[in-house]
């Protein structure tokens, strides 16, 4: 491509072996995306019409199935689609709309795992308090600043970050901050900006889960057998989804910042696990270990069966 002239495609070059396994590709993601976008919306649907899941927690955990519905919706349709093309591309604004969507919807999930956090606590350490404390606006702003305050912080990364471009070629499969290698000009202003969005919506809201968690399991050490049953059955699936989500943050901070050279195969499985492992095994993990979800999705499944 001409630097000179003014390109509006970028080149995705990190799929790997496309004439031999692109429809096993594509059959792969597909079903995945199927699966993700059904059981996701599954878990939302449960909680909306059922009026014992209009609890703070079931409201922030239908919450993470709607980031996860959007966050797919950012990524497979165009990654089916590459699989299926005979060239990789990707336009410039829809790279950088991808990039937004990513990010913004991943340090939203941070944050609504910290809020849920929280909840668990009020919940479970001061329950004569927590119908005061965790009222229906108090939940209202929470969901709005875990999805509004991402979005403006990494919009300005975004309107900030992005300036004239000397190669084309993404070693990705997707528009990550791989993007940002591709400026003529490598500035310290986005990397000094994207340290602090790491530390703010990703570093700051795991120790607080941590710190939140573990005076949980203090406090229920000292009260009996049901209370820390609850404490237990409540709080390990967020603690399983929290190491999801951290996996996928390291990854990305070792992949893409660190900008160690691994082998395209290497990285392209990375890639998918990423983009594989938190929608789907949120609802899985939420379904089958929260009982009253349990409880509803069985009788969904029995009425279907019925029919």
């Amino acid at each position: 491509m001409d630097v000179k002239s003014n390109v509006t495609y970028l080149i995705l070059g990190g799929f790997v072996d496309m004439n031999k396994y692109r429809y096993v590709y594509f059959f792969i993601l597909f079903m995945v995306y199927v699966l993700i976008m059904c059981s996701n919306c599954i878990i939302v649907y449960l909680i909306l019409i059922h009026k014992d899941l209009h609890e703070p927690m079931y409201v922030f955990i239908a919450a993470l199935s709607f980031n996860s519905v959007l966050f797919s919706s950012a990524v497979y349709p165009k990654l089916l689609i590459d699989f299926v093309s005979d060239k990789q591309i990707i336009s410039l604004p829809a790279c950088i709309f991808q990039y937004l969507m990513y990010y913004s919807l991943v340090s939203s999930d941070f944050l609504l795992l910290a809020v849920m956090a929280f909840d668990r606590y009020v919940s479970i350490c001061k329950p004569l308090q927590y119908p005061t404390i965790m009222r229906k606006s108090t939940v209202s702003i929470l969901l709005f600043v875990a999805w509004l305050w991402p979005l403006a912080q990494m919009a300005g990364v975004t309107l900030g970050g992005f300036k004239k471009l000397c190669t084309f070629t993404l070693t990705g499969i997707f528009c990550n901050n791989s993007i940002l290698k591709l400026n003529c000009v490598r500035s310290a202003v986005p990397a000094i900006f994207g340290v602090f969005c790491l530390i703010s919506f990703a570093l700051l809201p795991v120790l607080f889960v941590l710190f939140t968690y573990a005076k949980i399991f203090i406090i229920t050490s000292k009260r009996g057998k049901e209370v820390r049953k609850k404490a237990a059955e409540t709080c390990l699936p967020h603690l399983m989804v929290l190491f999801s989500f951290s996996c996928m943050c390291a990854y990305d901070v070792v992949i893409a910042r660190l900008e160690l050279n691994y082998s395209k195969t290497v990285l392209l499985v990375l890639s998918l696990q990423m983009l594989l492992y938190n929608p789907l095994f949120n609802p899985i993990i939420y379904g089958l270990k929260m009982k009253e979800i349990l409880k509803h999705l069985k009788n969904l499944f029995c009425q279907i069966t019925q029919k």
